[in-house]
């Protein structure tokens, strides 16, 4: 089926799926590529546009990710972003320098509204910056169209060659007319149609993995998580009874999540699929004894879930295929996206090991952001309770204890954190109630995680030396980035008390502002 394409080209920033997401918003397709894909190769797909992404070098040093000079003279229109922009600009002929300010964060910025980039938009506004370099002087034949105090071109244009540059980030949500921007130069600049929709993928999902399995047997990982979930429905509309779903109790769930998972998809729920409950608690406790280093305890949760995996496809008899929930920030951060730097490995991405004892790993989520499995599952008719359930890491609570897992610590954070959801979800209800609306500080997760700082406190007129608890909330559509969720502070107070109160081990809580970036949503 022909397609309307545009090609995003990574040159390993933290942000080249995002990018590709922004630009499949605006019903375009789009497909990531490395910058050592051959030239021949874009010529042939022939885009109707191309991104160049951020990156973490600099464009004027020796070794650093380049392109030939022969992609900004096809006739197709190019876009860079931070580092892209850069590039494009040191090959054509301008000048990147050191910056005598580095720009980062949010940063006012005013735009020349003629130029088609920012066409209907304010010549004010906030965008995220993130840079060490900038353009000193624009290459031959542009001109800068947008600028900050300390950065004259936050963004440069040749509107006859159809080439753009762009110091800043469209892609993430920090930047207010992010969208809008990158709807501008795939509308207006490349003249997309925007005719590409993601109705389709479910059935082209499933007839899919009916052809690659065949009369396999399936083994599928599920944690309960909106991920593992909506991957184990998609596949038993599949394939029926060819697949087993393996539930691992690892001891590091929220409290009561083990029989909350297995009420719904176990023997008496309302999905008629082969369901293995495996309490492996104390395995998990003993394999992570004296382990304080955060990827250390990923590799270790992850491993270990394939080695349960395989004994319980053992038992079963001969298993083909295992089944992941994998979704495109597990990729990102893991680095397997391109370019991209590692950030952390993910328990079913970069935490495996090296040797897996299935013919093939199916991740059939593998290209979808967290917004886009959701309206999967709502397509493939699981019920929207368990659609925007909160989004839970395959380590679980193993990196939402900062340090050493022990069973006392998973106790402490599981009633701390129950005490955190409970309390929001009640202050969330009674807003609701009493204005009909849902509350603007709505988080789209929040959690307890369990420091490793002790500190001193006085409860009962004793010295206490317990640990502190730090209260997690954020606001996001993507899960790239996300910003704290203002929790009124009545809510926050009525938590802390309650859980100093009743949770034995604690004597102190905080609560967490970092947005995503500089920070992950998770602690670890």
């Amino acid at each position: 089926m022909k397609r309307e394409l545009v090609i995003v080209i990574d040159f390993g920033g933290q942000y080249n799926q995002l990018v590709a997401r922004r630009v499949r918003e605006c019903n375009v397709y789009c497909e990531i590529y490395s910058y050592k894909t051959d030239i021949e190769k874009i010529k042939e797909m022939n885009p109707k546009g191309i991104i160049l992404t951020g990156g973490p070098n600099s464009c004027y040093e020796d070794g650093a990710p380049t392109y030939t000079k022969e992609l900004f003279e096809l006739g197709i229109p190019v876009l860079g972003l931070c580092y892209g922009a850069q590039l494009m600009q040191h090959i054509l002929g301008g000048k990147v320098e050191k910056a005598p300010v580095r720009e980062y964060g949010k940063t006012e910025t005013k735009f020349d509204t003629n130029s088609k980039l920012f066409e209907g938009l304010s010549d004010e506004s906030i965008v995220w910056m993130s840079h060490f370099d900038y353009i000193s002087q624009v290459a031959p034949g542009f001109k800068s169209v947008a600028k900050t105090n300390d950065c004259p071109v936050a963004a440069a244009e040749n509107e006859d060659k159809k080439l753009y540059a762009i110091q800043f980030h469209p892609e993430v949500l920090h930047t207010v007319n992010g969208k809008e921007i990158l709807a501008n130069y795939v509308y207006n600049v490349c003249g997309c149609a925007g005719d590409w929709k993601m109705d389709s993928f479910v059935e082209n999902s499933i007839q899919a993995i009916r052809e690659k399995v065949g009369d396999g047997k399936v083994l599928c990982a599920l944690s309960g998580g909106v991920d593992s979930s909506v991957a184990a429905v998609l596949l038993a509309k599949a394939i029926g009874k060819q697949l087993t779903c393996v539930f691992v109790d690892h001891g590091l769930l929220r409290k009561n999540e083990g029989d909350e998972v297995e009420a719904v998809f176990g023997p008496d729920g309302e999905y008629d699929l082969n369901f293995i409950r495996v309490n492996a608690q104390e395995r998990y406790y003993e394999k992570l004894k004296g382990v304080t280093e955060p990827e250390a305890k990923r590799k270790i949760i992850g491993e270990e879930f394939i080695r349960v995996f395989e004994e319980e496809a053992k038992k079963i008899g001969a298993v083909d295929y295992l089944v992941q929930g994998t979704i495109y920030p597990d990729v990102v951060e893991s680095g397997l996206g391109g370019e991209s730097a590692v950030i952390k490995s993910h328990h079913n991405v970069g935490g495996l090991p090296d040797f897996v004892d299935f013919k093939e790993i199916i991740e059939p989520l593998r290209d979808l952001f967290k917004d886009e499995v959701r309206k999967a599952g709502l397509e493939l008719g699981i019920p929207e309770y368990l659609v925007f359930r909160q989004p839970f890491p395959g380590p679980g609570l193993g990196i939402r204890i900062i340090g050493e897992v022990t069973g006392e610590k998973v106790r402490i954070v599981q009633d701390a954190d129950k005490i955190y959801r409970d309390e929001v979800a009640e202050a969330l209800k009674a807003h609701k109630d009493a204005t009909g609306k849902e509350a603007d500080w709505k988080p789209d997760q929040y959690f307890a995680a369990l420091t490793n700082m002790r500190s001193v406190g006085v409860m009962g007129d004793e010295r206490t030396y317990d640990y502190a608890i730090a209260l997690r909330a954020v606001k996001t559509i993507d899960f790239m980035t996300a910003e704290s969720s203002q929790i009124p502070y009545e809510v926050l107070n009525k938590v802390m008390n309650r859980i100093i109160n009743e949770v034995q081990g604690v004597n102190r809580v905080m609560y967490d502002l970092t947005s995503k970036p500089p920070g992950t949503i998770e602690m670890e």
